[in-house]
């Protein structure tokens, strides 16, 4: 007889790295610390990082892929997925932090709320002071309003950050959620055909849910739940290269979702300085 395949766990949680050893240990700590009460798995997709992260994360006993070039944010979370085989799937940044019950209270969210597809929590910094982790479809309005609020919020403009306080209160269905912490049905993320890989690095989160809209799909941000998000640290090893690759990934998106802006963006993008070669 043909053994029967185990069941699959509730949860794979995706955590893709790229040099950024010392938070991704402390966000398997956390973990480890804190391990969701969910059946689950922990895949770690390293991006050929040389500070040895992909052997940091074994010594937590999670499954590492290496996926042996740097091939993008997108890319690598479809590597994830694809070997992952729990029925919801967290995709987690490597510099969050993960609390105590967090991740259980996401999942009951879910399960309470079987008309959401996509689930992000509150997202925190290590003061416990908002980050701005969702908003409306990407169009050069929003972004131009979302780059200033989170401006405002980083820089600790009292005005801005008391309305992004006030507006991460409030449980509400938006266009889309920040991958930092993702939740997401595994049904729901192969219908929408998972990240698209053009983009390397800027929006790959806000396509994504806009792919699961478009398939019925609704996303929720749950303010009830926070997650520490210590911000942008693995881009910080290679300003040029993050700068390069957040350039050519913005032509893609907006190519892919409002494609007669692409030649002003293209102009915007000379007149500035902005380093294209390679783009789409």
């Amino acid at each position: 007889m043909t053994p029967t395949p185990p069941a699959p766990p509730a949860l794979s949680i995706i955590i893709v790295s790229y040099n950024a050893r010392t938070d991704l240990e402390r966000c398997l700590a956390s973990l480890t610390e804190h391990p969701p009460a969910a059946s689950h798995e922990v895949i770690v997709v390293d991006n050929a990082s040389t500070d040895n992260s992909a052997d940091a994360a074994r010594a937590y006993g999670v499954q590492v892929i290496e996926t042996g070039a740097n091939r993008g944010f997108a890319y690598a979370n479809n590597v994830g997925i694809r070997a992952s085989r729990g029925t919801h799937v967290l995709l987690l940044n490597s510099d969050t932090v993960v609390p105590a019950n967090a991740i259980d209270l996401l999942l009951g969210v879910l399960t309470e709320r079987p008309d959401i597809s996509v689930l992000g929590p509150r997202l925190v910094d290590a003061d416990g002071r908002a980050e701005l982790s969702f908003g409306r479809m990407i169009s050069p309005l929003a972004e131009w309003r979302q780059k200033r609020l989170v401006a405002g919020n980083d820089r600790r403009d009292p005005a801005i950050s008391a309305a992004v306080d006030v507006m991460t209160r409030r449980e509400q269905i938006v266009d889309w959620v920040s991958a930092a912490c993702l939740l997401v049905r595994r049904d729901a993320a192969n219908r929408a055909g998972l990240f698209d890989e053009r983009l390397f690095l800027y929006t790959e989160d806000v396509d994504f849910c806009a792919s699961v809209r478009r398939t019925g799909g609704r996303v929720l941000f749950c303010p009830t739940v926070e997650i520490v998000h210590l911000r942008g640290r693995s881009g910080l090893a290679a300003p040029e290269a993050t700068s390069r690759a957040y350039a050519r990934s913005r032509l893609a998106f907006y190519q892919k979702h409002h494609p007669g802006w692409v030649p002003a963006l293209r102009l915007l993008m000379r007149l500035r300085g902005t380093d294209i070669s390679g783009s789409p």
